[in-house]
């Protein structure tokens, strides 16, 4: 009896450490979390701006400025935003399923580690991928390094349609998967203003356009890196209070199990100790 109420005393002090490390984890994610919802806005404004900056540029030129036509025989490419690390659930599967319809005939780029083991698992080959950044400090850097391989990609005439997959938290809705297209870039869906007077500028009227777009695009990659990285530590934090919920029912259980088994081993202890007493005294009479 004693042997199985240490084994059971033993596995309580595992599970509160257990315990431990998912609150801790569960922490960190929250913290990520906040940050990157706390920046969101300000790349979200500065996308806004070179928006606005590319409508005023487009009445630089002619009205009938449209998108390039994309190359016959290229490939569409898929920019996929998924996990870095672990105990996020099911959210890389949700990005890769999202894309299910089109990961035959496409050429992927992953982001993120775990979502890049996922999709080896099920057998998708990956053009290029690169580890998801863990902080928001990284997320600039990150979205650089997107946008070499991929401008490598069109100029190699291997794509010239690219959408990005990504996930994203919403108030009340839980994480959901939005899809946008980065390239090419459809000029008419800018907004040109109506102010009469030019902007000042140093630059041809079409280099300027190729300059904002490219950082378009640079401003696209950047939003979708900071949704996701948002969203993934949402997705952690969501699984560690699951898991929370999970080790304090677990400690119910056991510790209902560590009363059972000290009280069996009083009375034990007791029904010995009268035997003893009654032993005894049957002895002196």
């Amino acid at each position: 009896m004693a042997e199985r109420l240490a084994d059971i005393v033993t596995q309580i002090q595992n599970v509160r450490q257990l315990q431990a490390v998912v609150t801790a984890m569960r922490g960190i994610a929250g913290s990520r979390a906040q940050k990157g919802r706390s920046l969101l806005a300000g790349i979200e404004a500065y996308t806004d701006v070179v928006s606005r900056s590319i409508g005023q540029a487009l009445n630089l030129l002619p009205m009938d400025v449209l998108t390039s036509v994309p190359l016959r025989h290229s490939k569409r490419g898929l920019i996929l935003f998924c996990a870095e690390q672990g105990f996020a659930g099911a959210f890389s599967e949700r990005v890769l399923n999202a894309a299910a319809n089109d990961l035959g005939g496409s050429m992927i780029l992953i982001v993120g580690t775990r979502g890049a083991v996922v999709a080896n698992e099920r057998g998708i080959n990956l053009a290029w991928s690169a580890p998801m950044a863990i902080n928001v400090d990284a997320i600039p850097g990150l979205a650089n390094r997107l946008a070499d391989a991929l401008y490598g990609y069109v100029a190699a005439g291997s794509i010239a349609e690219v959408d990005v997959l990504f996930s994203r938290s919403v108030s009340g809705s839980g994480i959901q998967i939005d899809r946008h297209s980065v390239l090419p870039i459809d000029f008419r869906c800018f907004a040109r203003p109506v102010e009469k007077q030019a902007p000042l500028t140093t630059l041809a009227p079409q280099l300027l356009l190729e300059r904002l777009a490219v950082e378009y695009v640079y401003a696209q990659l950047c939003e979708a890196a900071m949704y996701a990285f948002e969203a993934e530590n949402e997705a952690r934090m969501m699984a560690m209070a699951s898991a929370k919920t999970n080790i304090e029912a677990k400690l119910v259980v056991l510790s209902q199990r560590e009363r059972q088994l000290r009280q069996q081993e009083i009375t034990t202890e007791i029904i010995e100790l009268a035997t003893g007493a009654e032993a005894s005294q049957s002895h002196r009479q």
